[in-house]
This record gives C-alpha cells, structure tokens and sequence, in this order.
C-alpha cells in the first residue's frame, strides 16, 4: 500500500519531439495550404496563461483562424504582449481582446522577490523582467486590464474584457476593472 502523503512517482524524461515530428508529418499529409487568411475572422485576440489544462479554443469555442492567442506565465499584460497586441490590431485589424486568468495558477505560488533571488543565486545574474507573481487571479485580471487599457500603442480598446477560468468547473467568471 503506498502513502498517501508520499510524492507521486515520476516517470524518466522521455523527450516529445521526434513523436511531435511524426504527428506533424501526418498532419502535413492533409494539410491544405493558403485555405486561411493571415487576419483572424472574428478580429479578436486572447491573451491567456499559458497552464497547460487551458485549451483556449476549446474553452471559447473557437476555430483555428478565428483568433491570435498570446500566452503567457500567469496570462498578464507584459511589454511583449503589449508589442504582440499592437502588431495584432495595427498590421492585422484586431478590435477585441479578451484575458484569460484561471484559479489555481502556478504564479499565485511565486513572489517576484523570492524568485529573482533564486535566479540570481543560482545563475549569478538577476532577470531583466518582472516575474508578475500573484495571489489573487481575480485582482490580478483586473490589474492586467487597467495596465492594457493605458497602453498607447493599443489603439482599439473600448472591446477589452477579462475572464477567469474556473479550472475545477470550466466555467468562465467576468472581471471587472
């Protein structure tokens, strides 16, 4: 009988490219080139965090096509999503965005001082960037609106809204700022 409280064990690292490699050779034997247009249908873009247990097109209903979808650690509004939005809605027509929290997030586990100090202990170089640790998703949504809505390289920003993903129910919960 195992221990309940005792740590699952692990299997040994098997690395997934050559199985991605195989799939992606199968799926370029049917793959149809050119039948989608570079700007997304519905001129929406997501920015969601990048936890593995979000499919965001599935939990939004979407198709390939209808959306840029920006992912990140913790899902927040950082320069580089900043830059990717301004490239969505300046060269490709995007006019809404949608943000995507979710409960149980692995940043609402970090703080940015403990984990830049790790870093930099371990590396002997402290990062450049914000880690953007948390402990609210909710309040971290709602920071992550009001910080893209003063973005002034965002020019369409009136269709702005944030959500968080109830991982246990699936169900998504409206933030406002």
């Amino acid at each position: 009988m195992t221990d309940p409280g005792a740590a699952p064990s692990i299997a040994p690292f098997r690395p997934n490219t050559d199985d991605l490699l195989e799939r992606n050779r199968a799926y370029a034997a049917t793959y149809e080139a050119g039948y989608l247009p570079v700007a997304p249908k519905r001129r929406l873009a997501v920015v969601a965090c990048m936890d593995s247990r979000m499919d965001t097109f599935e939990l939004l209903g979407l198709a390939n096509g209808d959306a840029h979808i920006i992912r990140n650690a913790g899902g927040v509004i950082t320069d580089d999503v900043i830059r990717s939005l301004a490239i969505s809605q300046r060269l490709l027509g995007t006019v809404e965005v949608i943000l995507l929290h979710h409960t149980d997030c692995g940043m609402q586990k970090l703080t940015d001082d403990a984990f830049r100090a790790e870093l930099e202990a371990e590396t002997g170089l402290k990062p450049v960037w914000s880690v953007e640790g948390f402990s609210d998703p909710y309040a971290d949504t709602a920071q992550s609106i009001r910080r893209l809505r003063t973005s002034p390289f965002v020019p369409n920003l009136e269709h702005v809204r944030g959500f968080v993903f109830d991982v246990d129910t699936g169900l998504l919960h409206e933030v406002q700022p």
